[in-house]
């Protein structure tokens, strides 16, 4: 495991995240994404925010138990502050995945009430669990009974036929009543029959009112708002409204937007593009001397320069060249020379 301990978690300067408020924690989050957001994304993305909180691909808690657990959980101190989602609804099952989880250095512990994947359903948890809001209580407490860290709770404004402020805050309350202090809400809702995944990251209606009256009906719950936001004014707008903005899809495609929020929120000097990459180069090195392939982790890279003259050529030296054996750093720094090369000769 590549672990690098570093300060680059501390925020603002001369002030501890354990003498934050609660709610500075969540100001600023990455979504949790499948097939996106494994520790080389994460670390990539640290990079360019010293201050959102990060968080893991959906691990399910019957995998954590019996299956590779050092495998699921491996991550780099540098990473931090990182949560680990987790998908399920036994009870017992959550508890041990959560101990698991605080005991490998996780500062958080999320439970997924939002993803709508057919497989996710037919295991019982995901945004199905909105219409089991008792049986997520159940699981919630469990969580918090077996950990000291933060247990949190990612939904959806409602799924299939729930389509009333009083659906959510229903949910809501039964969170609250269970411990929860955090609610994560992506203001779509999730329709279970009919619609494939990426379909119900699109097609159903962004509501980000519905998530502002939540704030407002229980001022006292940290709320944070996800779904569609893409830019550094959107996100500054929205936490006039909402205690913090999960980024999701935008993080990813264009990665820069996190230290374009950053400058927005903290007022940090915007790094270079090229400069973030430098900085990765030493991490790429050490895990390609420990056998991960190149390609693992530049297709994390490819929008980067997203907008920039010459985008397209260094996502396709990359493309083209870091799936190749033995591909090292060389094939990064062609991609930036190439880019550069293209930008003089415009």
């Amino acid at each position: 495991m590549t672990e690098i301990s570093t300060a680059a978690d501390g925020r603002a300067a001369g002030v501890s995240r354990q003498d934050l408020p609660i709610a500075e924690h969540w100001r600023l989050s990455v979504a949790p994404m499948m097939d996106w957001t494994d520790r080389h994304c994460r670390y990539f993305h640290r990079l360019l925010s010293p201050s959102a909180r990060l968080y893991t691909e959906m691990v399910t808690a019957a995998a954590l138990v019996h299956g590779d657990r050092a495998h699921l959980l491996r991550h780099s101190a540098f990473e931090q502050p990182l949560a680990l989602q987790l998908g399920g609804s036994d009870p017992a099952e959550l508890a041990q995945a959560a101990r698991d989880g605080e005991a490998a250095g996780y500062v958080e512990i999320n439970l997924n009430v939002g993803c709508p994947s057919d497989r996710v359903q037919s295991g019982r948890f995901g945004a199905c669990l909105m219409r089991e809001p008792a049986l997520v209580a159940e699981c919630v407490a469990a969580m918090r009974a077996a950990v000291q860290v933060p247990v949190t709770v990612k939904c959806r404004i409602g799924v299939d036929e729930q389509d009333d402020d009083r659906d959510l805050q229903q949910f809501a309350a039964c969170m609250a009543d269970a411990g929860v202090q955090i609610l994560i809400v992506h203001a779509r809702k999730a329709w279970l029959q009919g619609l494939s995944p990426k379909e119900n990251r699109e097609i159903p209606p962004l509501n980000y009112a519905r998530v502002y009256r939540l704030k407002r009906e229980f001022a006292s719950l940290c709320i944070v708002i996800n779904g569609g936001i893409v830019s550094e004014e959107a996100v500054v707008e929205h936490l006039q409204h909402v205690d913090g903005v999960m980024l999701g899809r935008a993080a990813y495609h264009d990665p820069y937007v996190l230290a374009r929020v950053e400058h927005a929120l903290y007022g940090r000097e915007l790094p270079s593009r090229d400069a973030v990459l430098e900085q990765l180069l030493p991490y790429i090195e050490a895990e390609l001397a420990q056998g991960t392939a190149l390609k693992h982790i530049t297709r994390h890279l490819l929008g980067l320069y997203q907008g920039l003259p010459g985008a397209r050529l260094f996502r396709r030296v990359l493309s083209e060249q870091a799936h190749r054996p033995g591909a090292g750093v060389d094939v990064i720094r062609a991609a930036m020379e190439q880019r550069h090369a293209l930008r003089a000769a415009a």
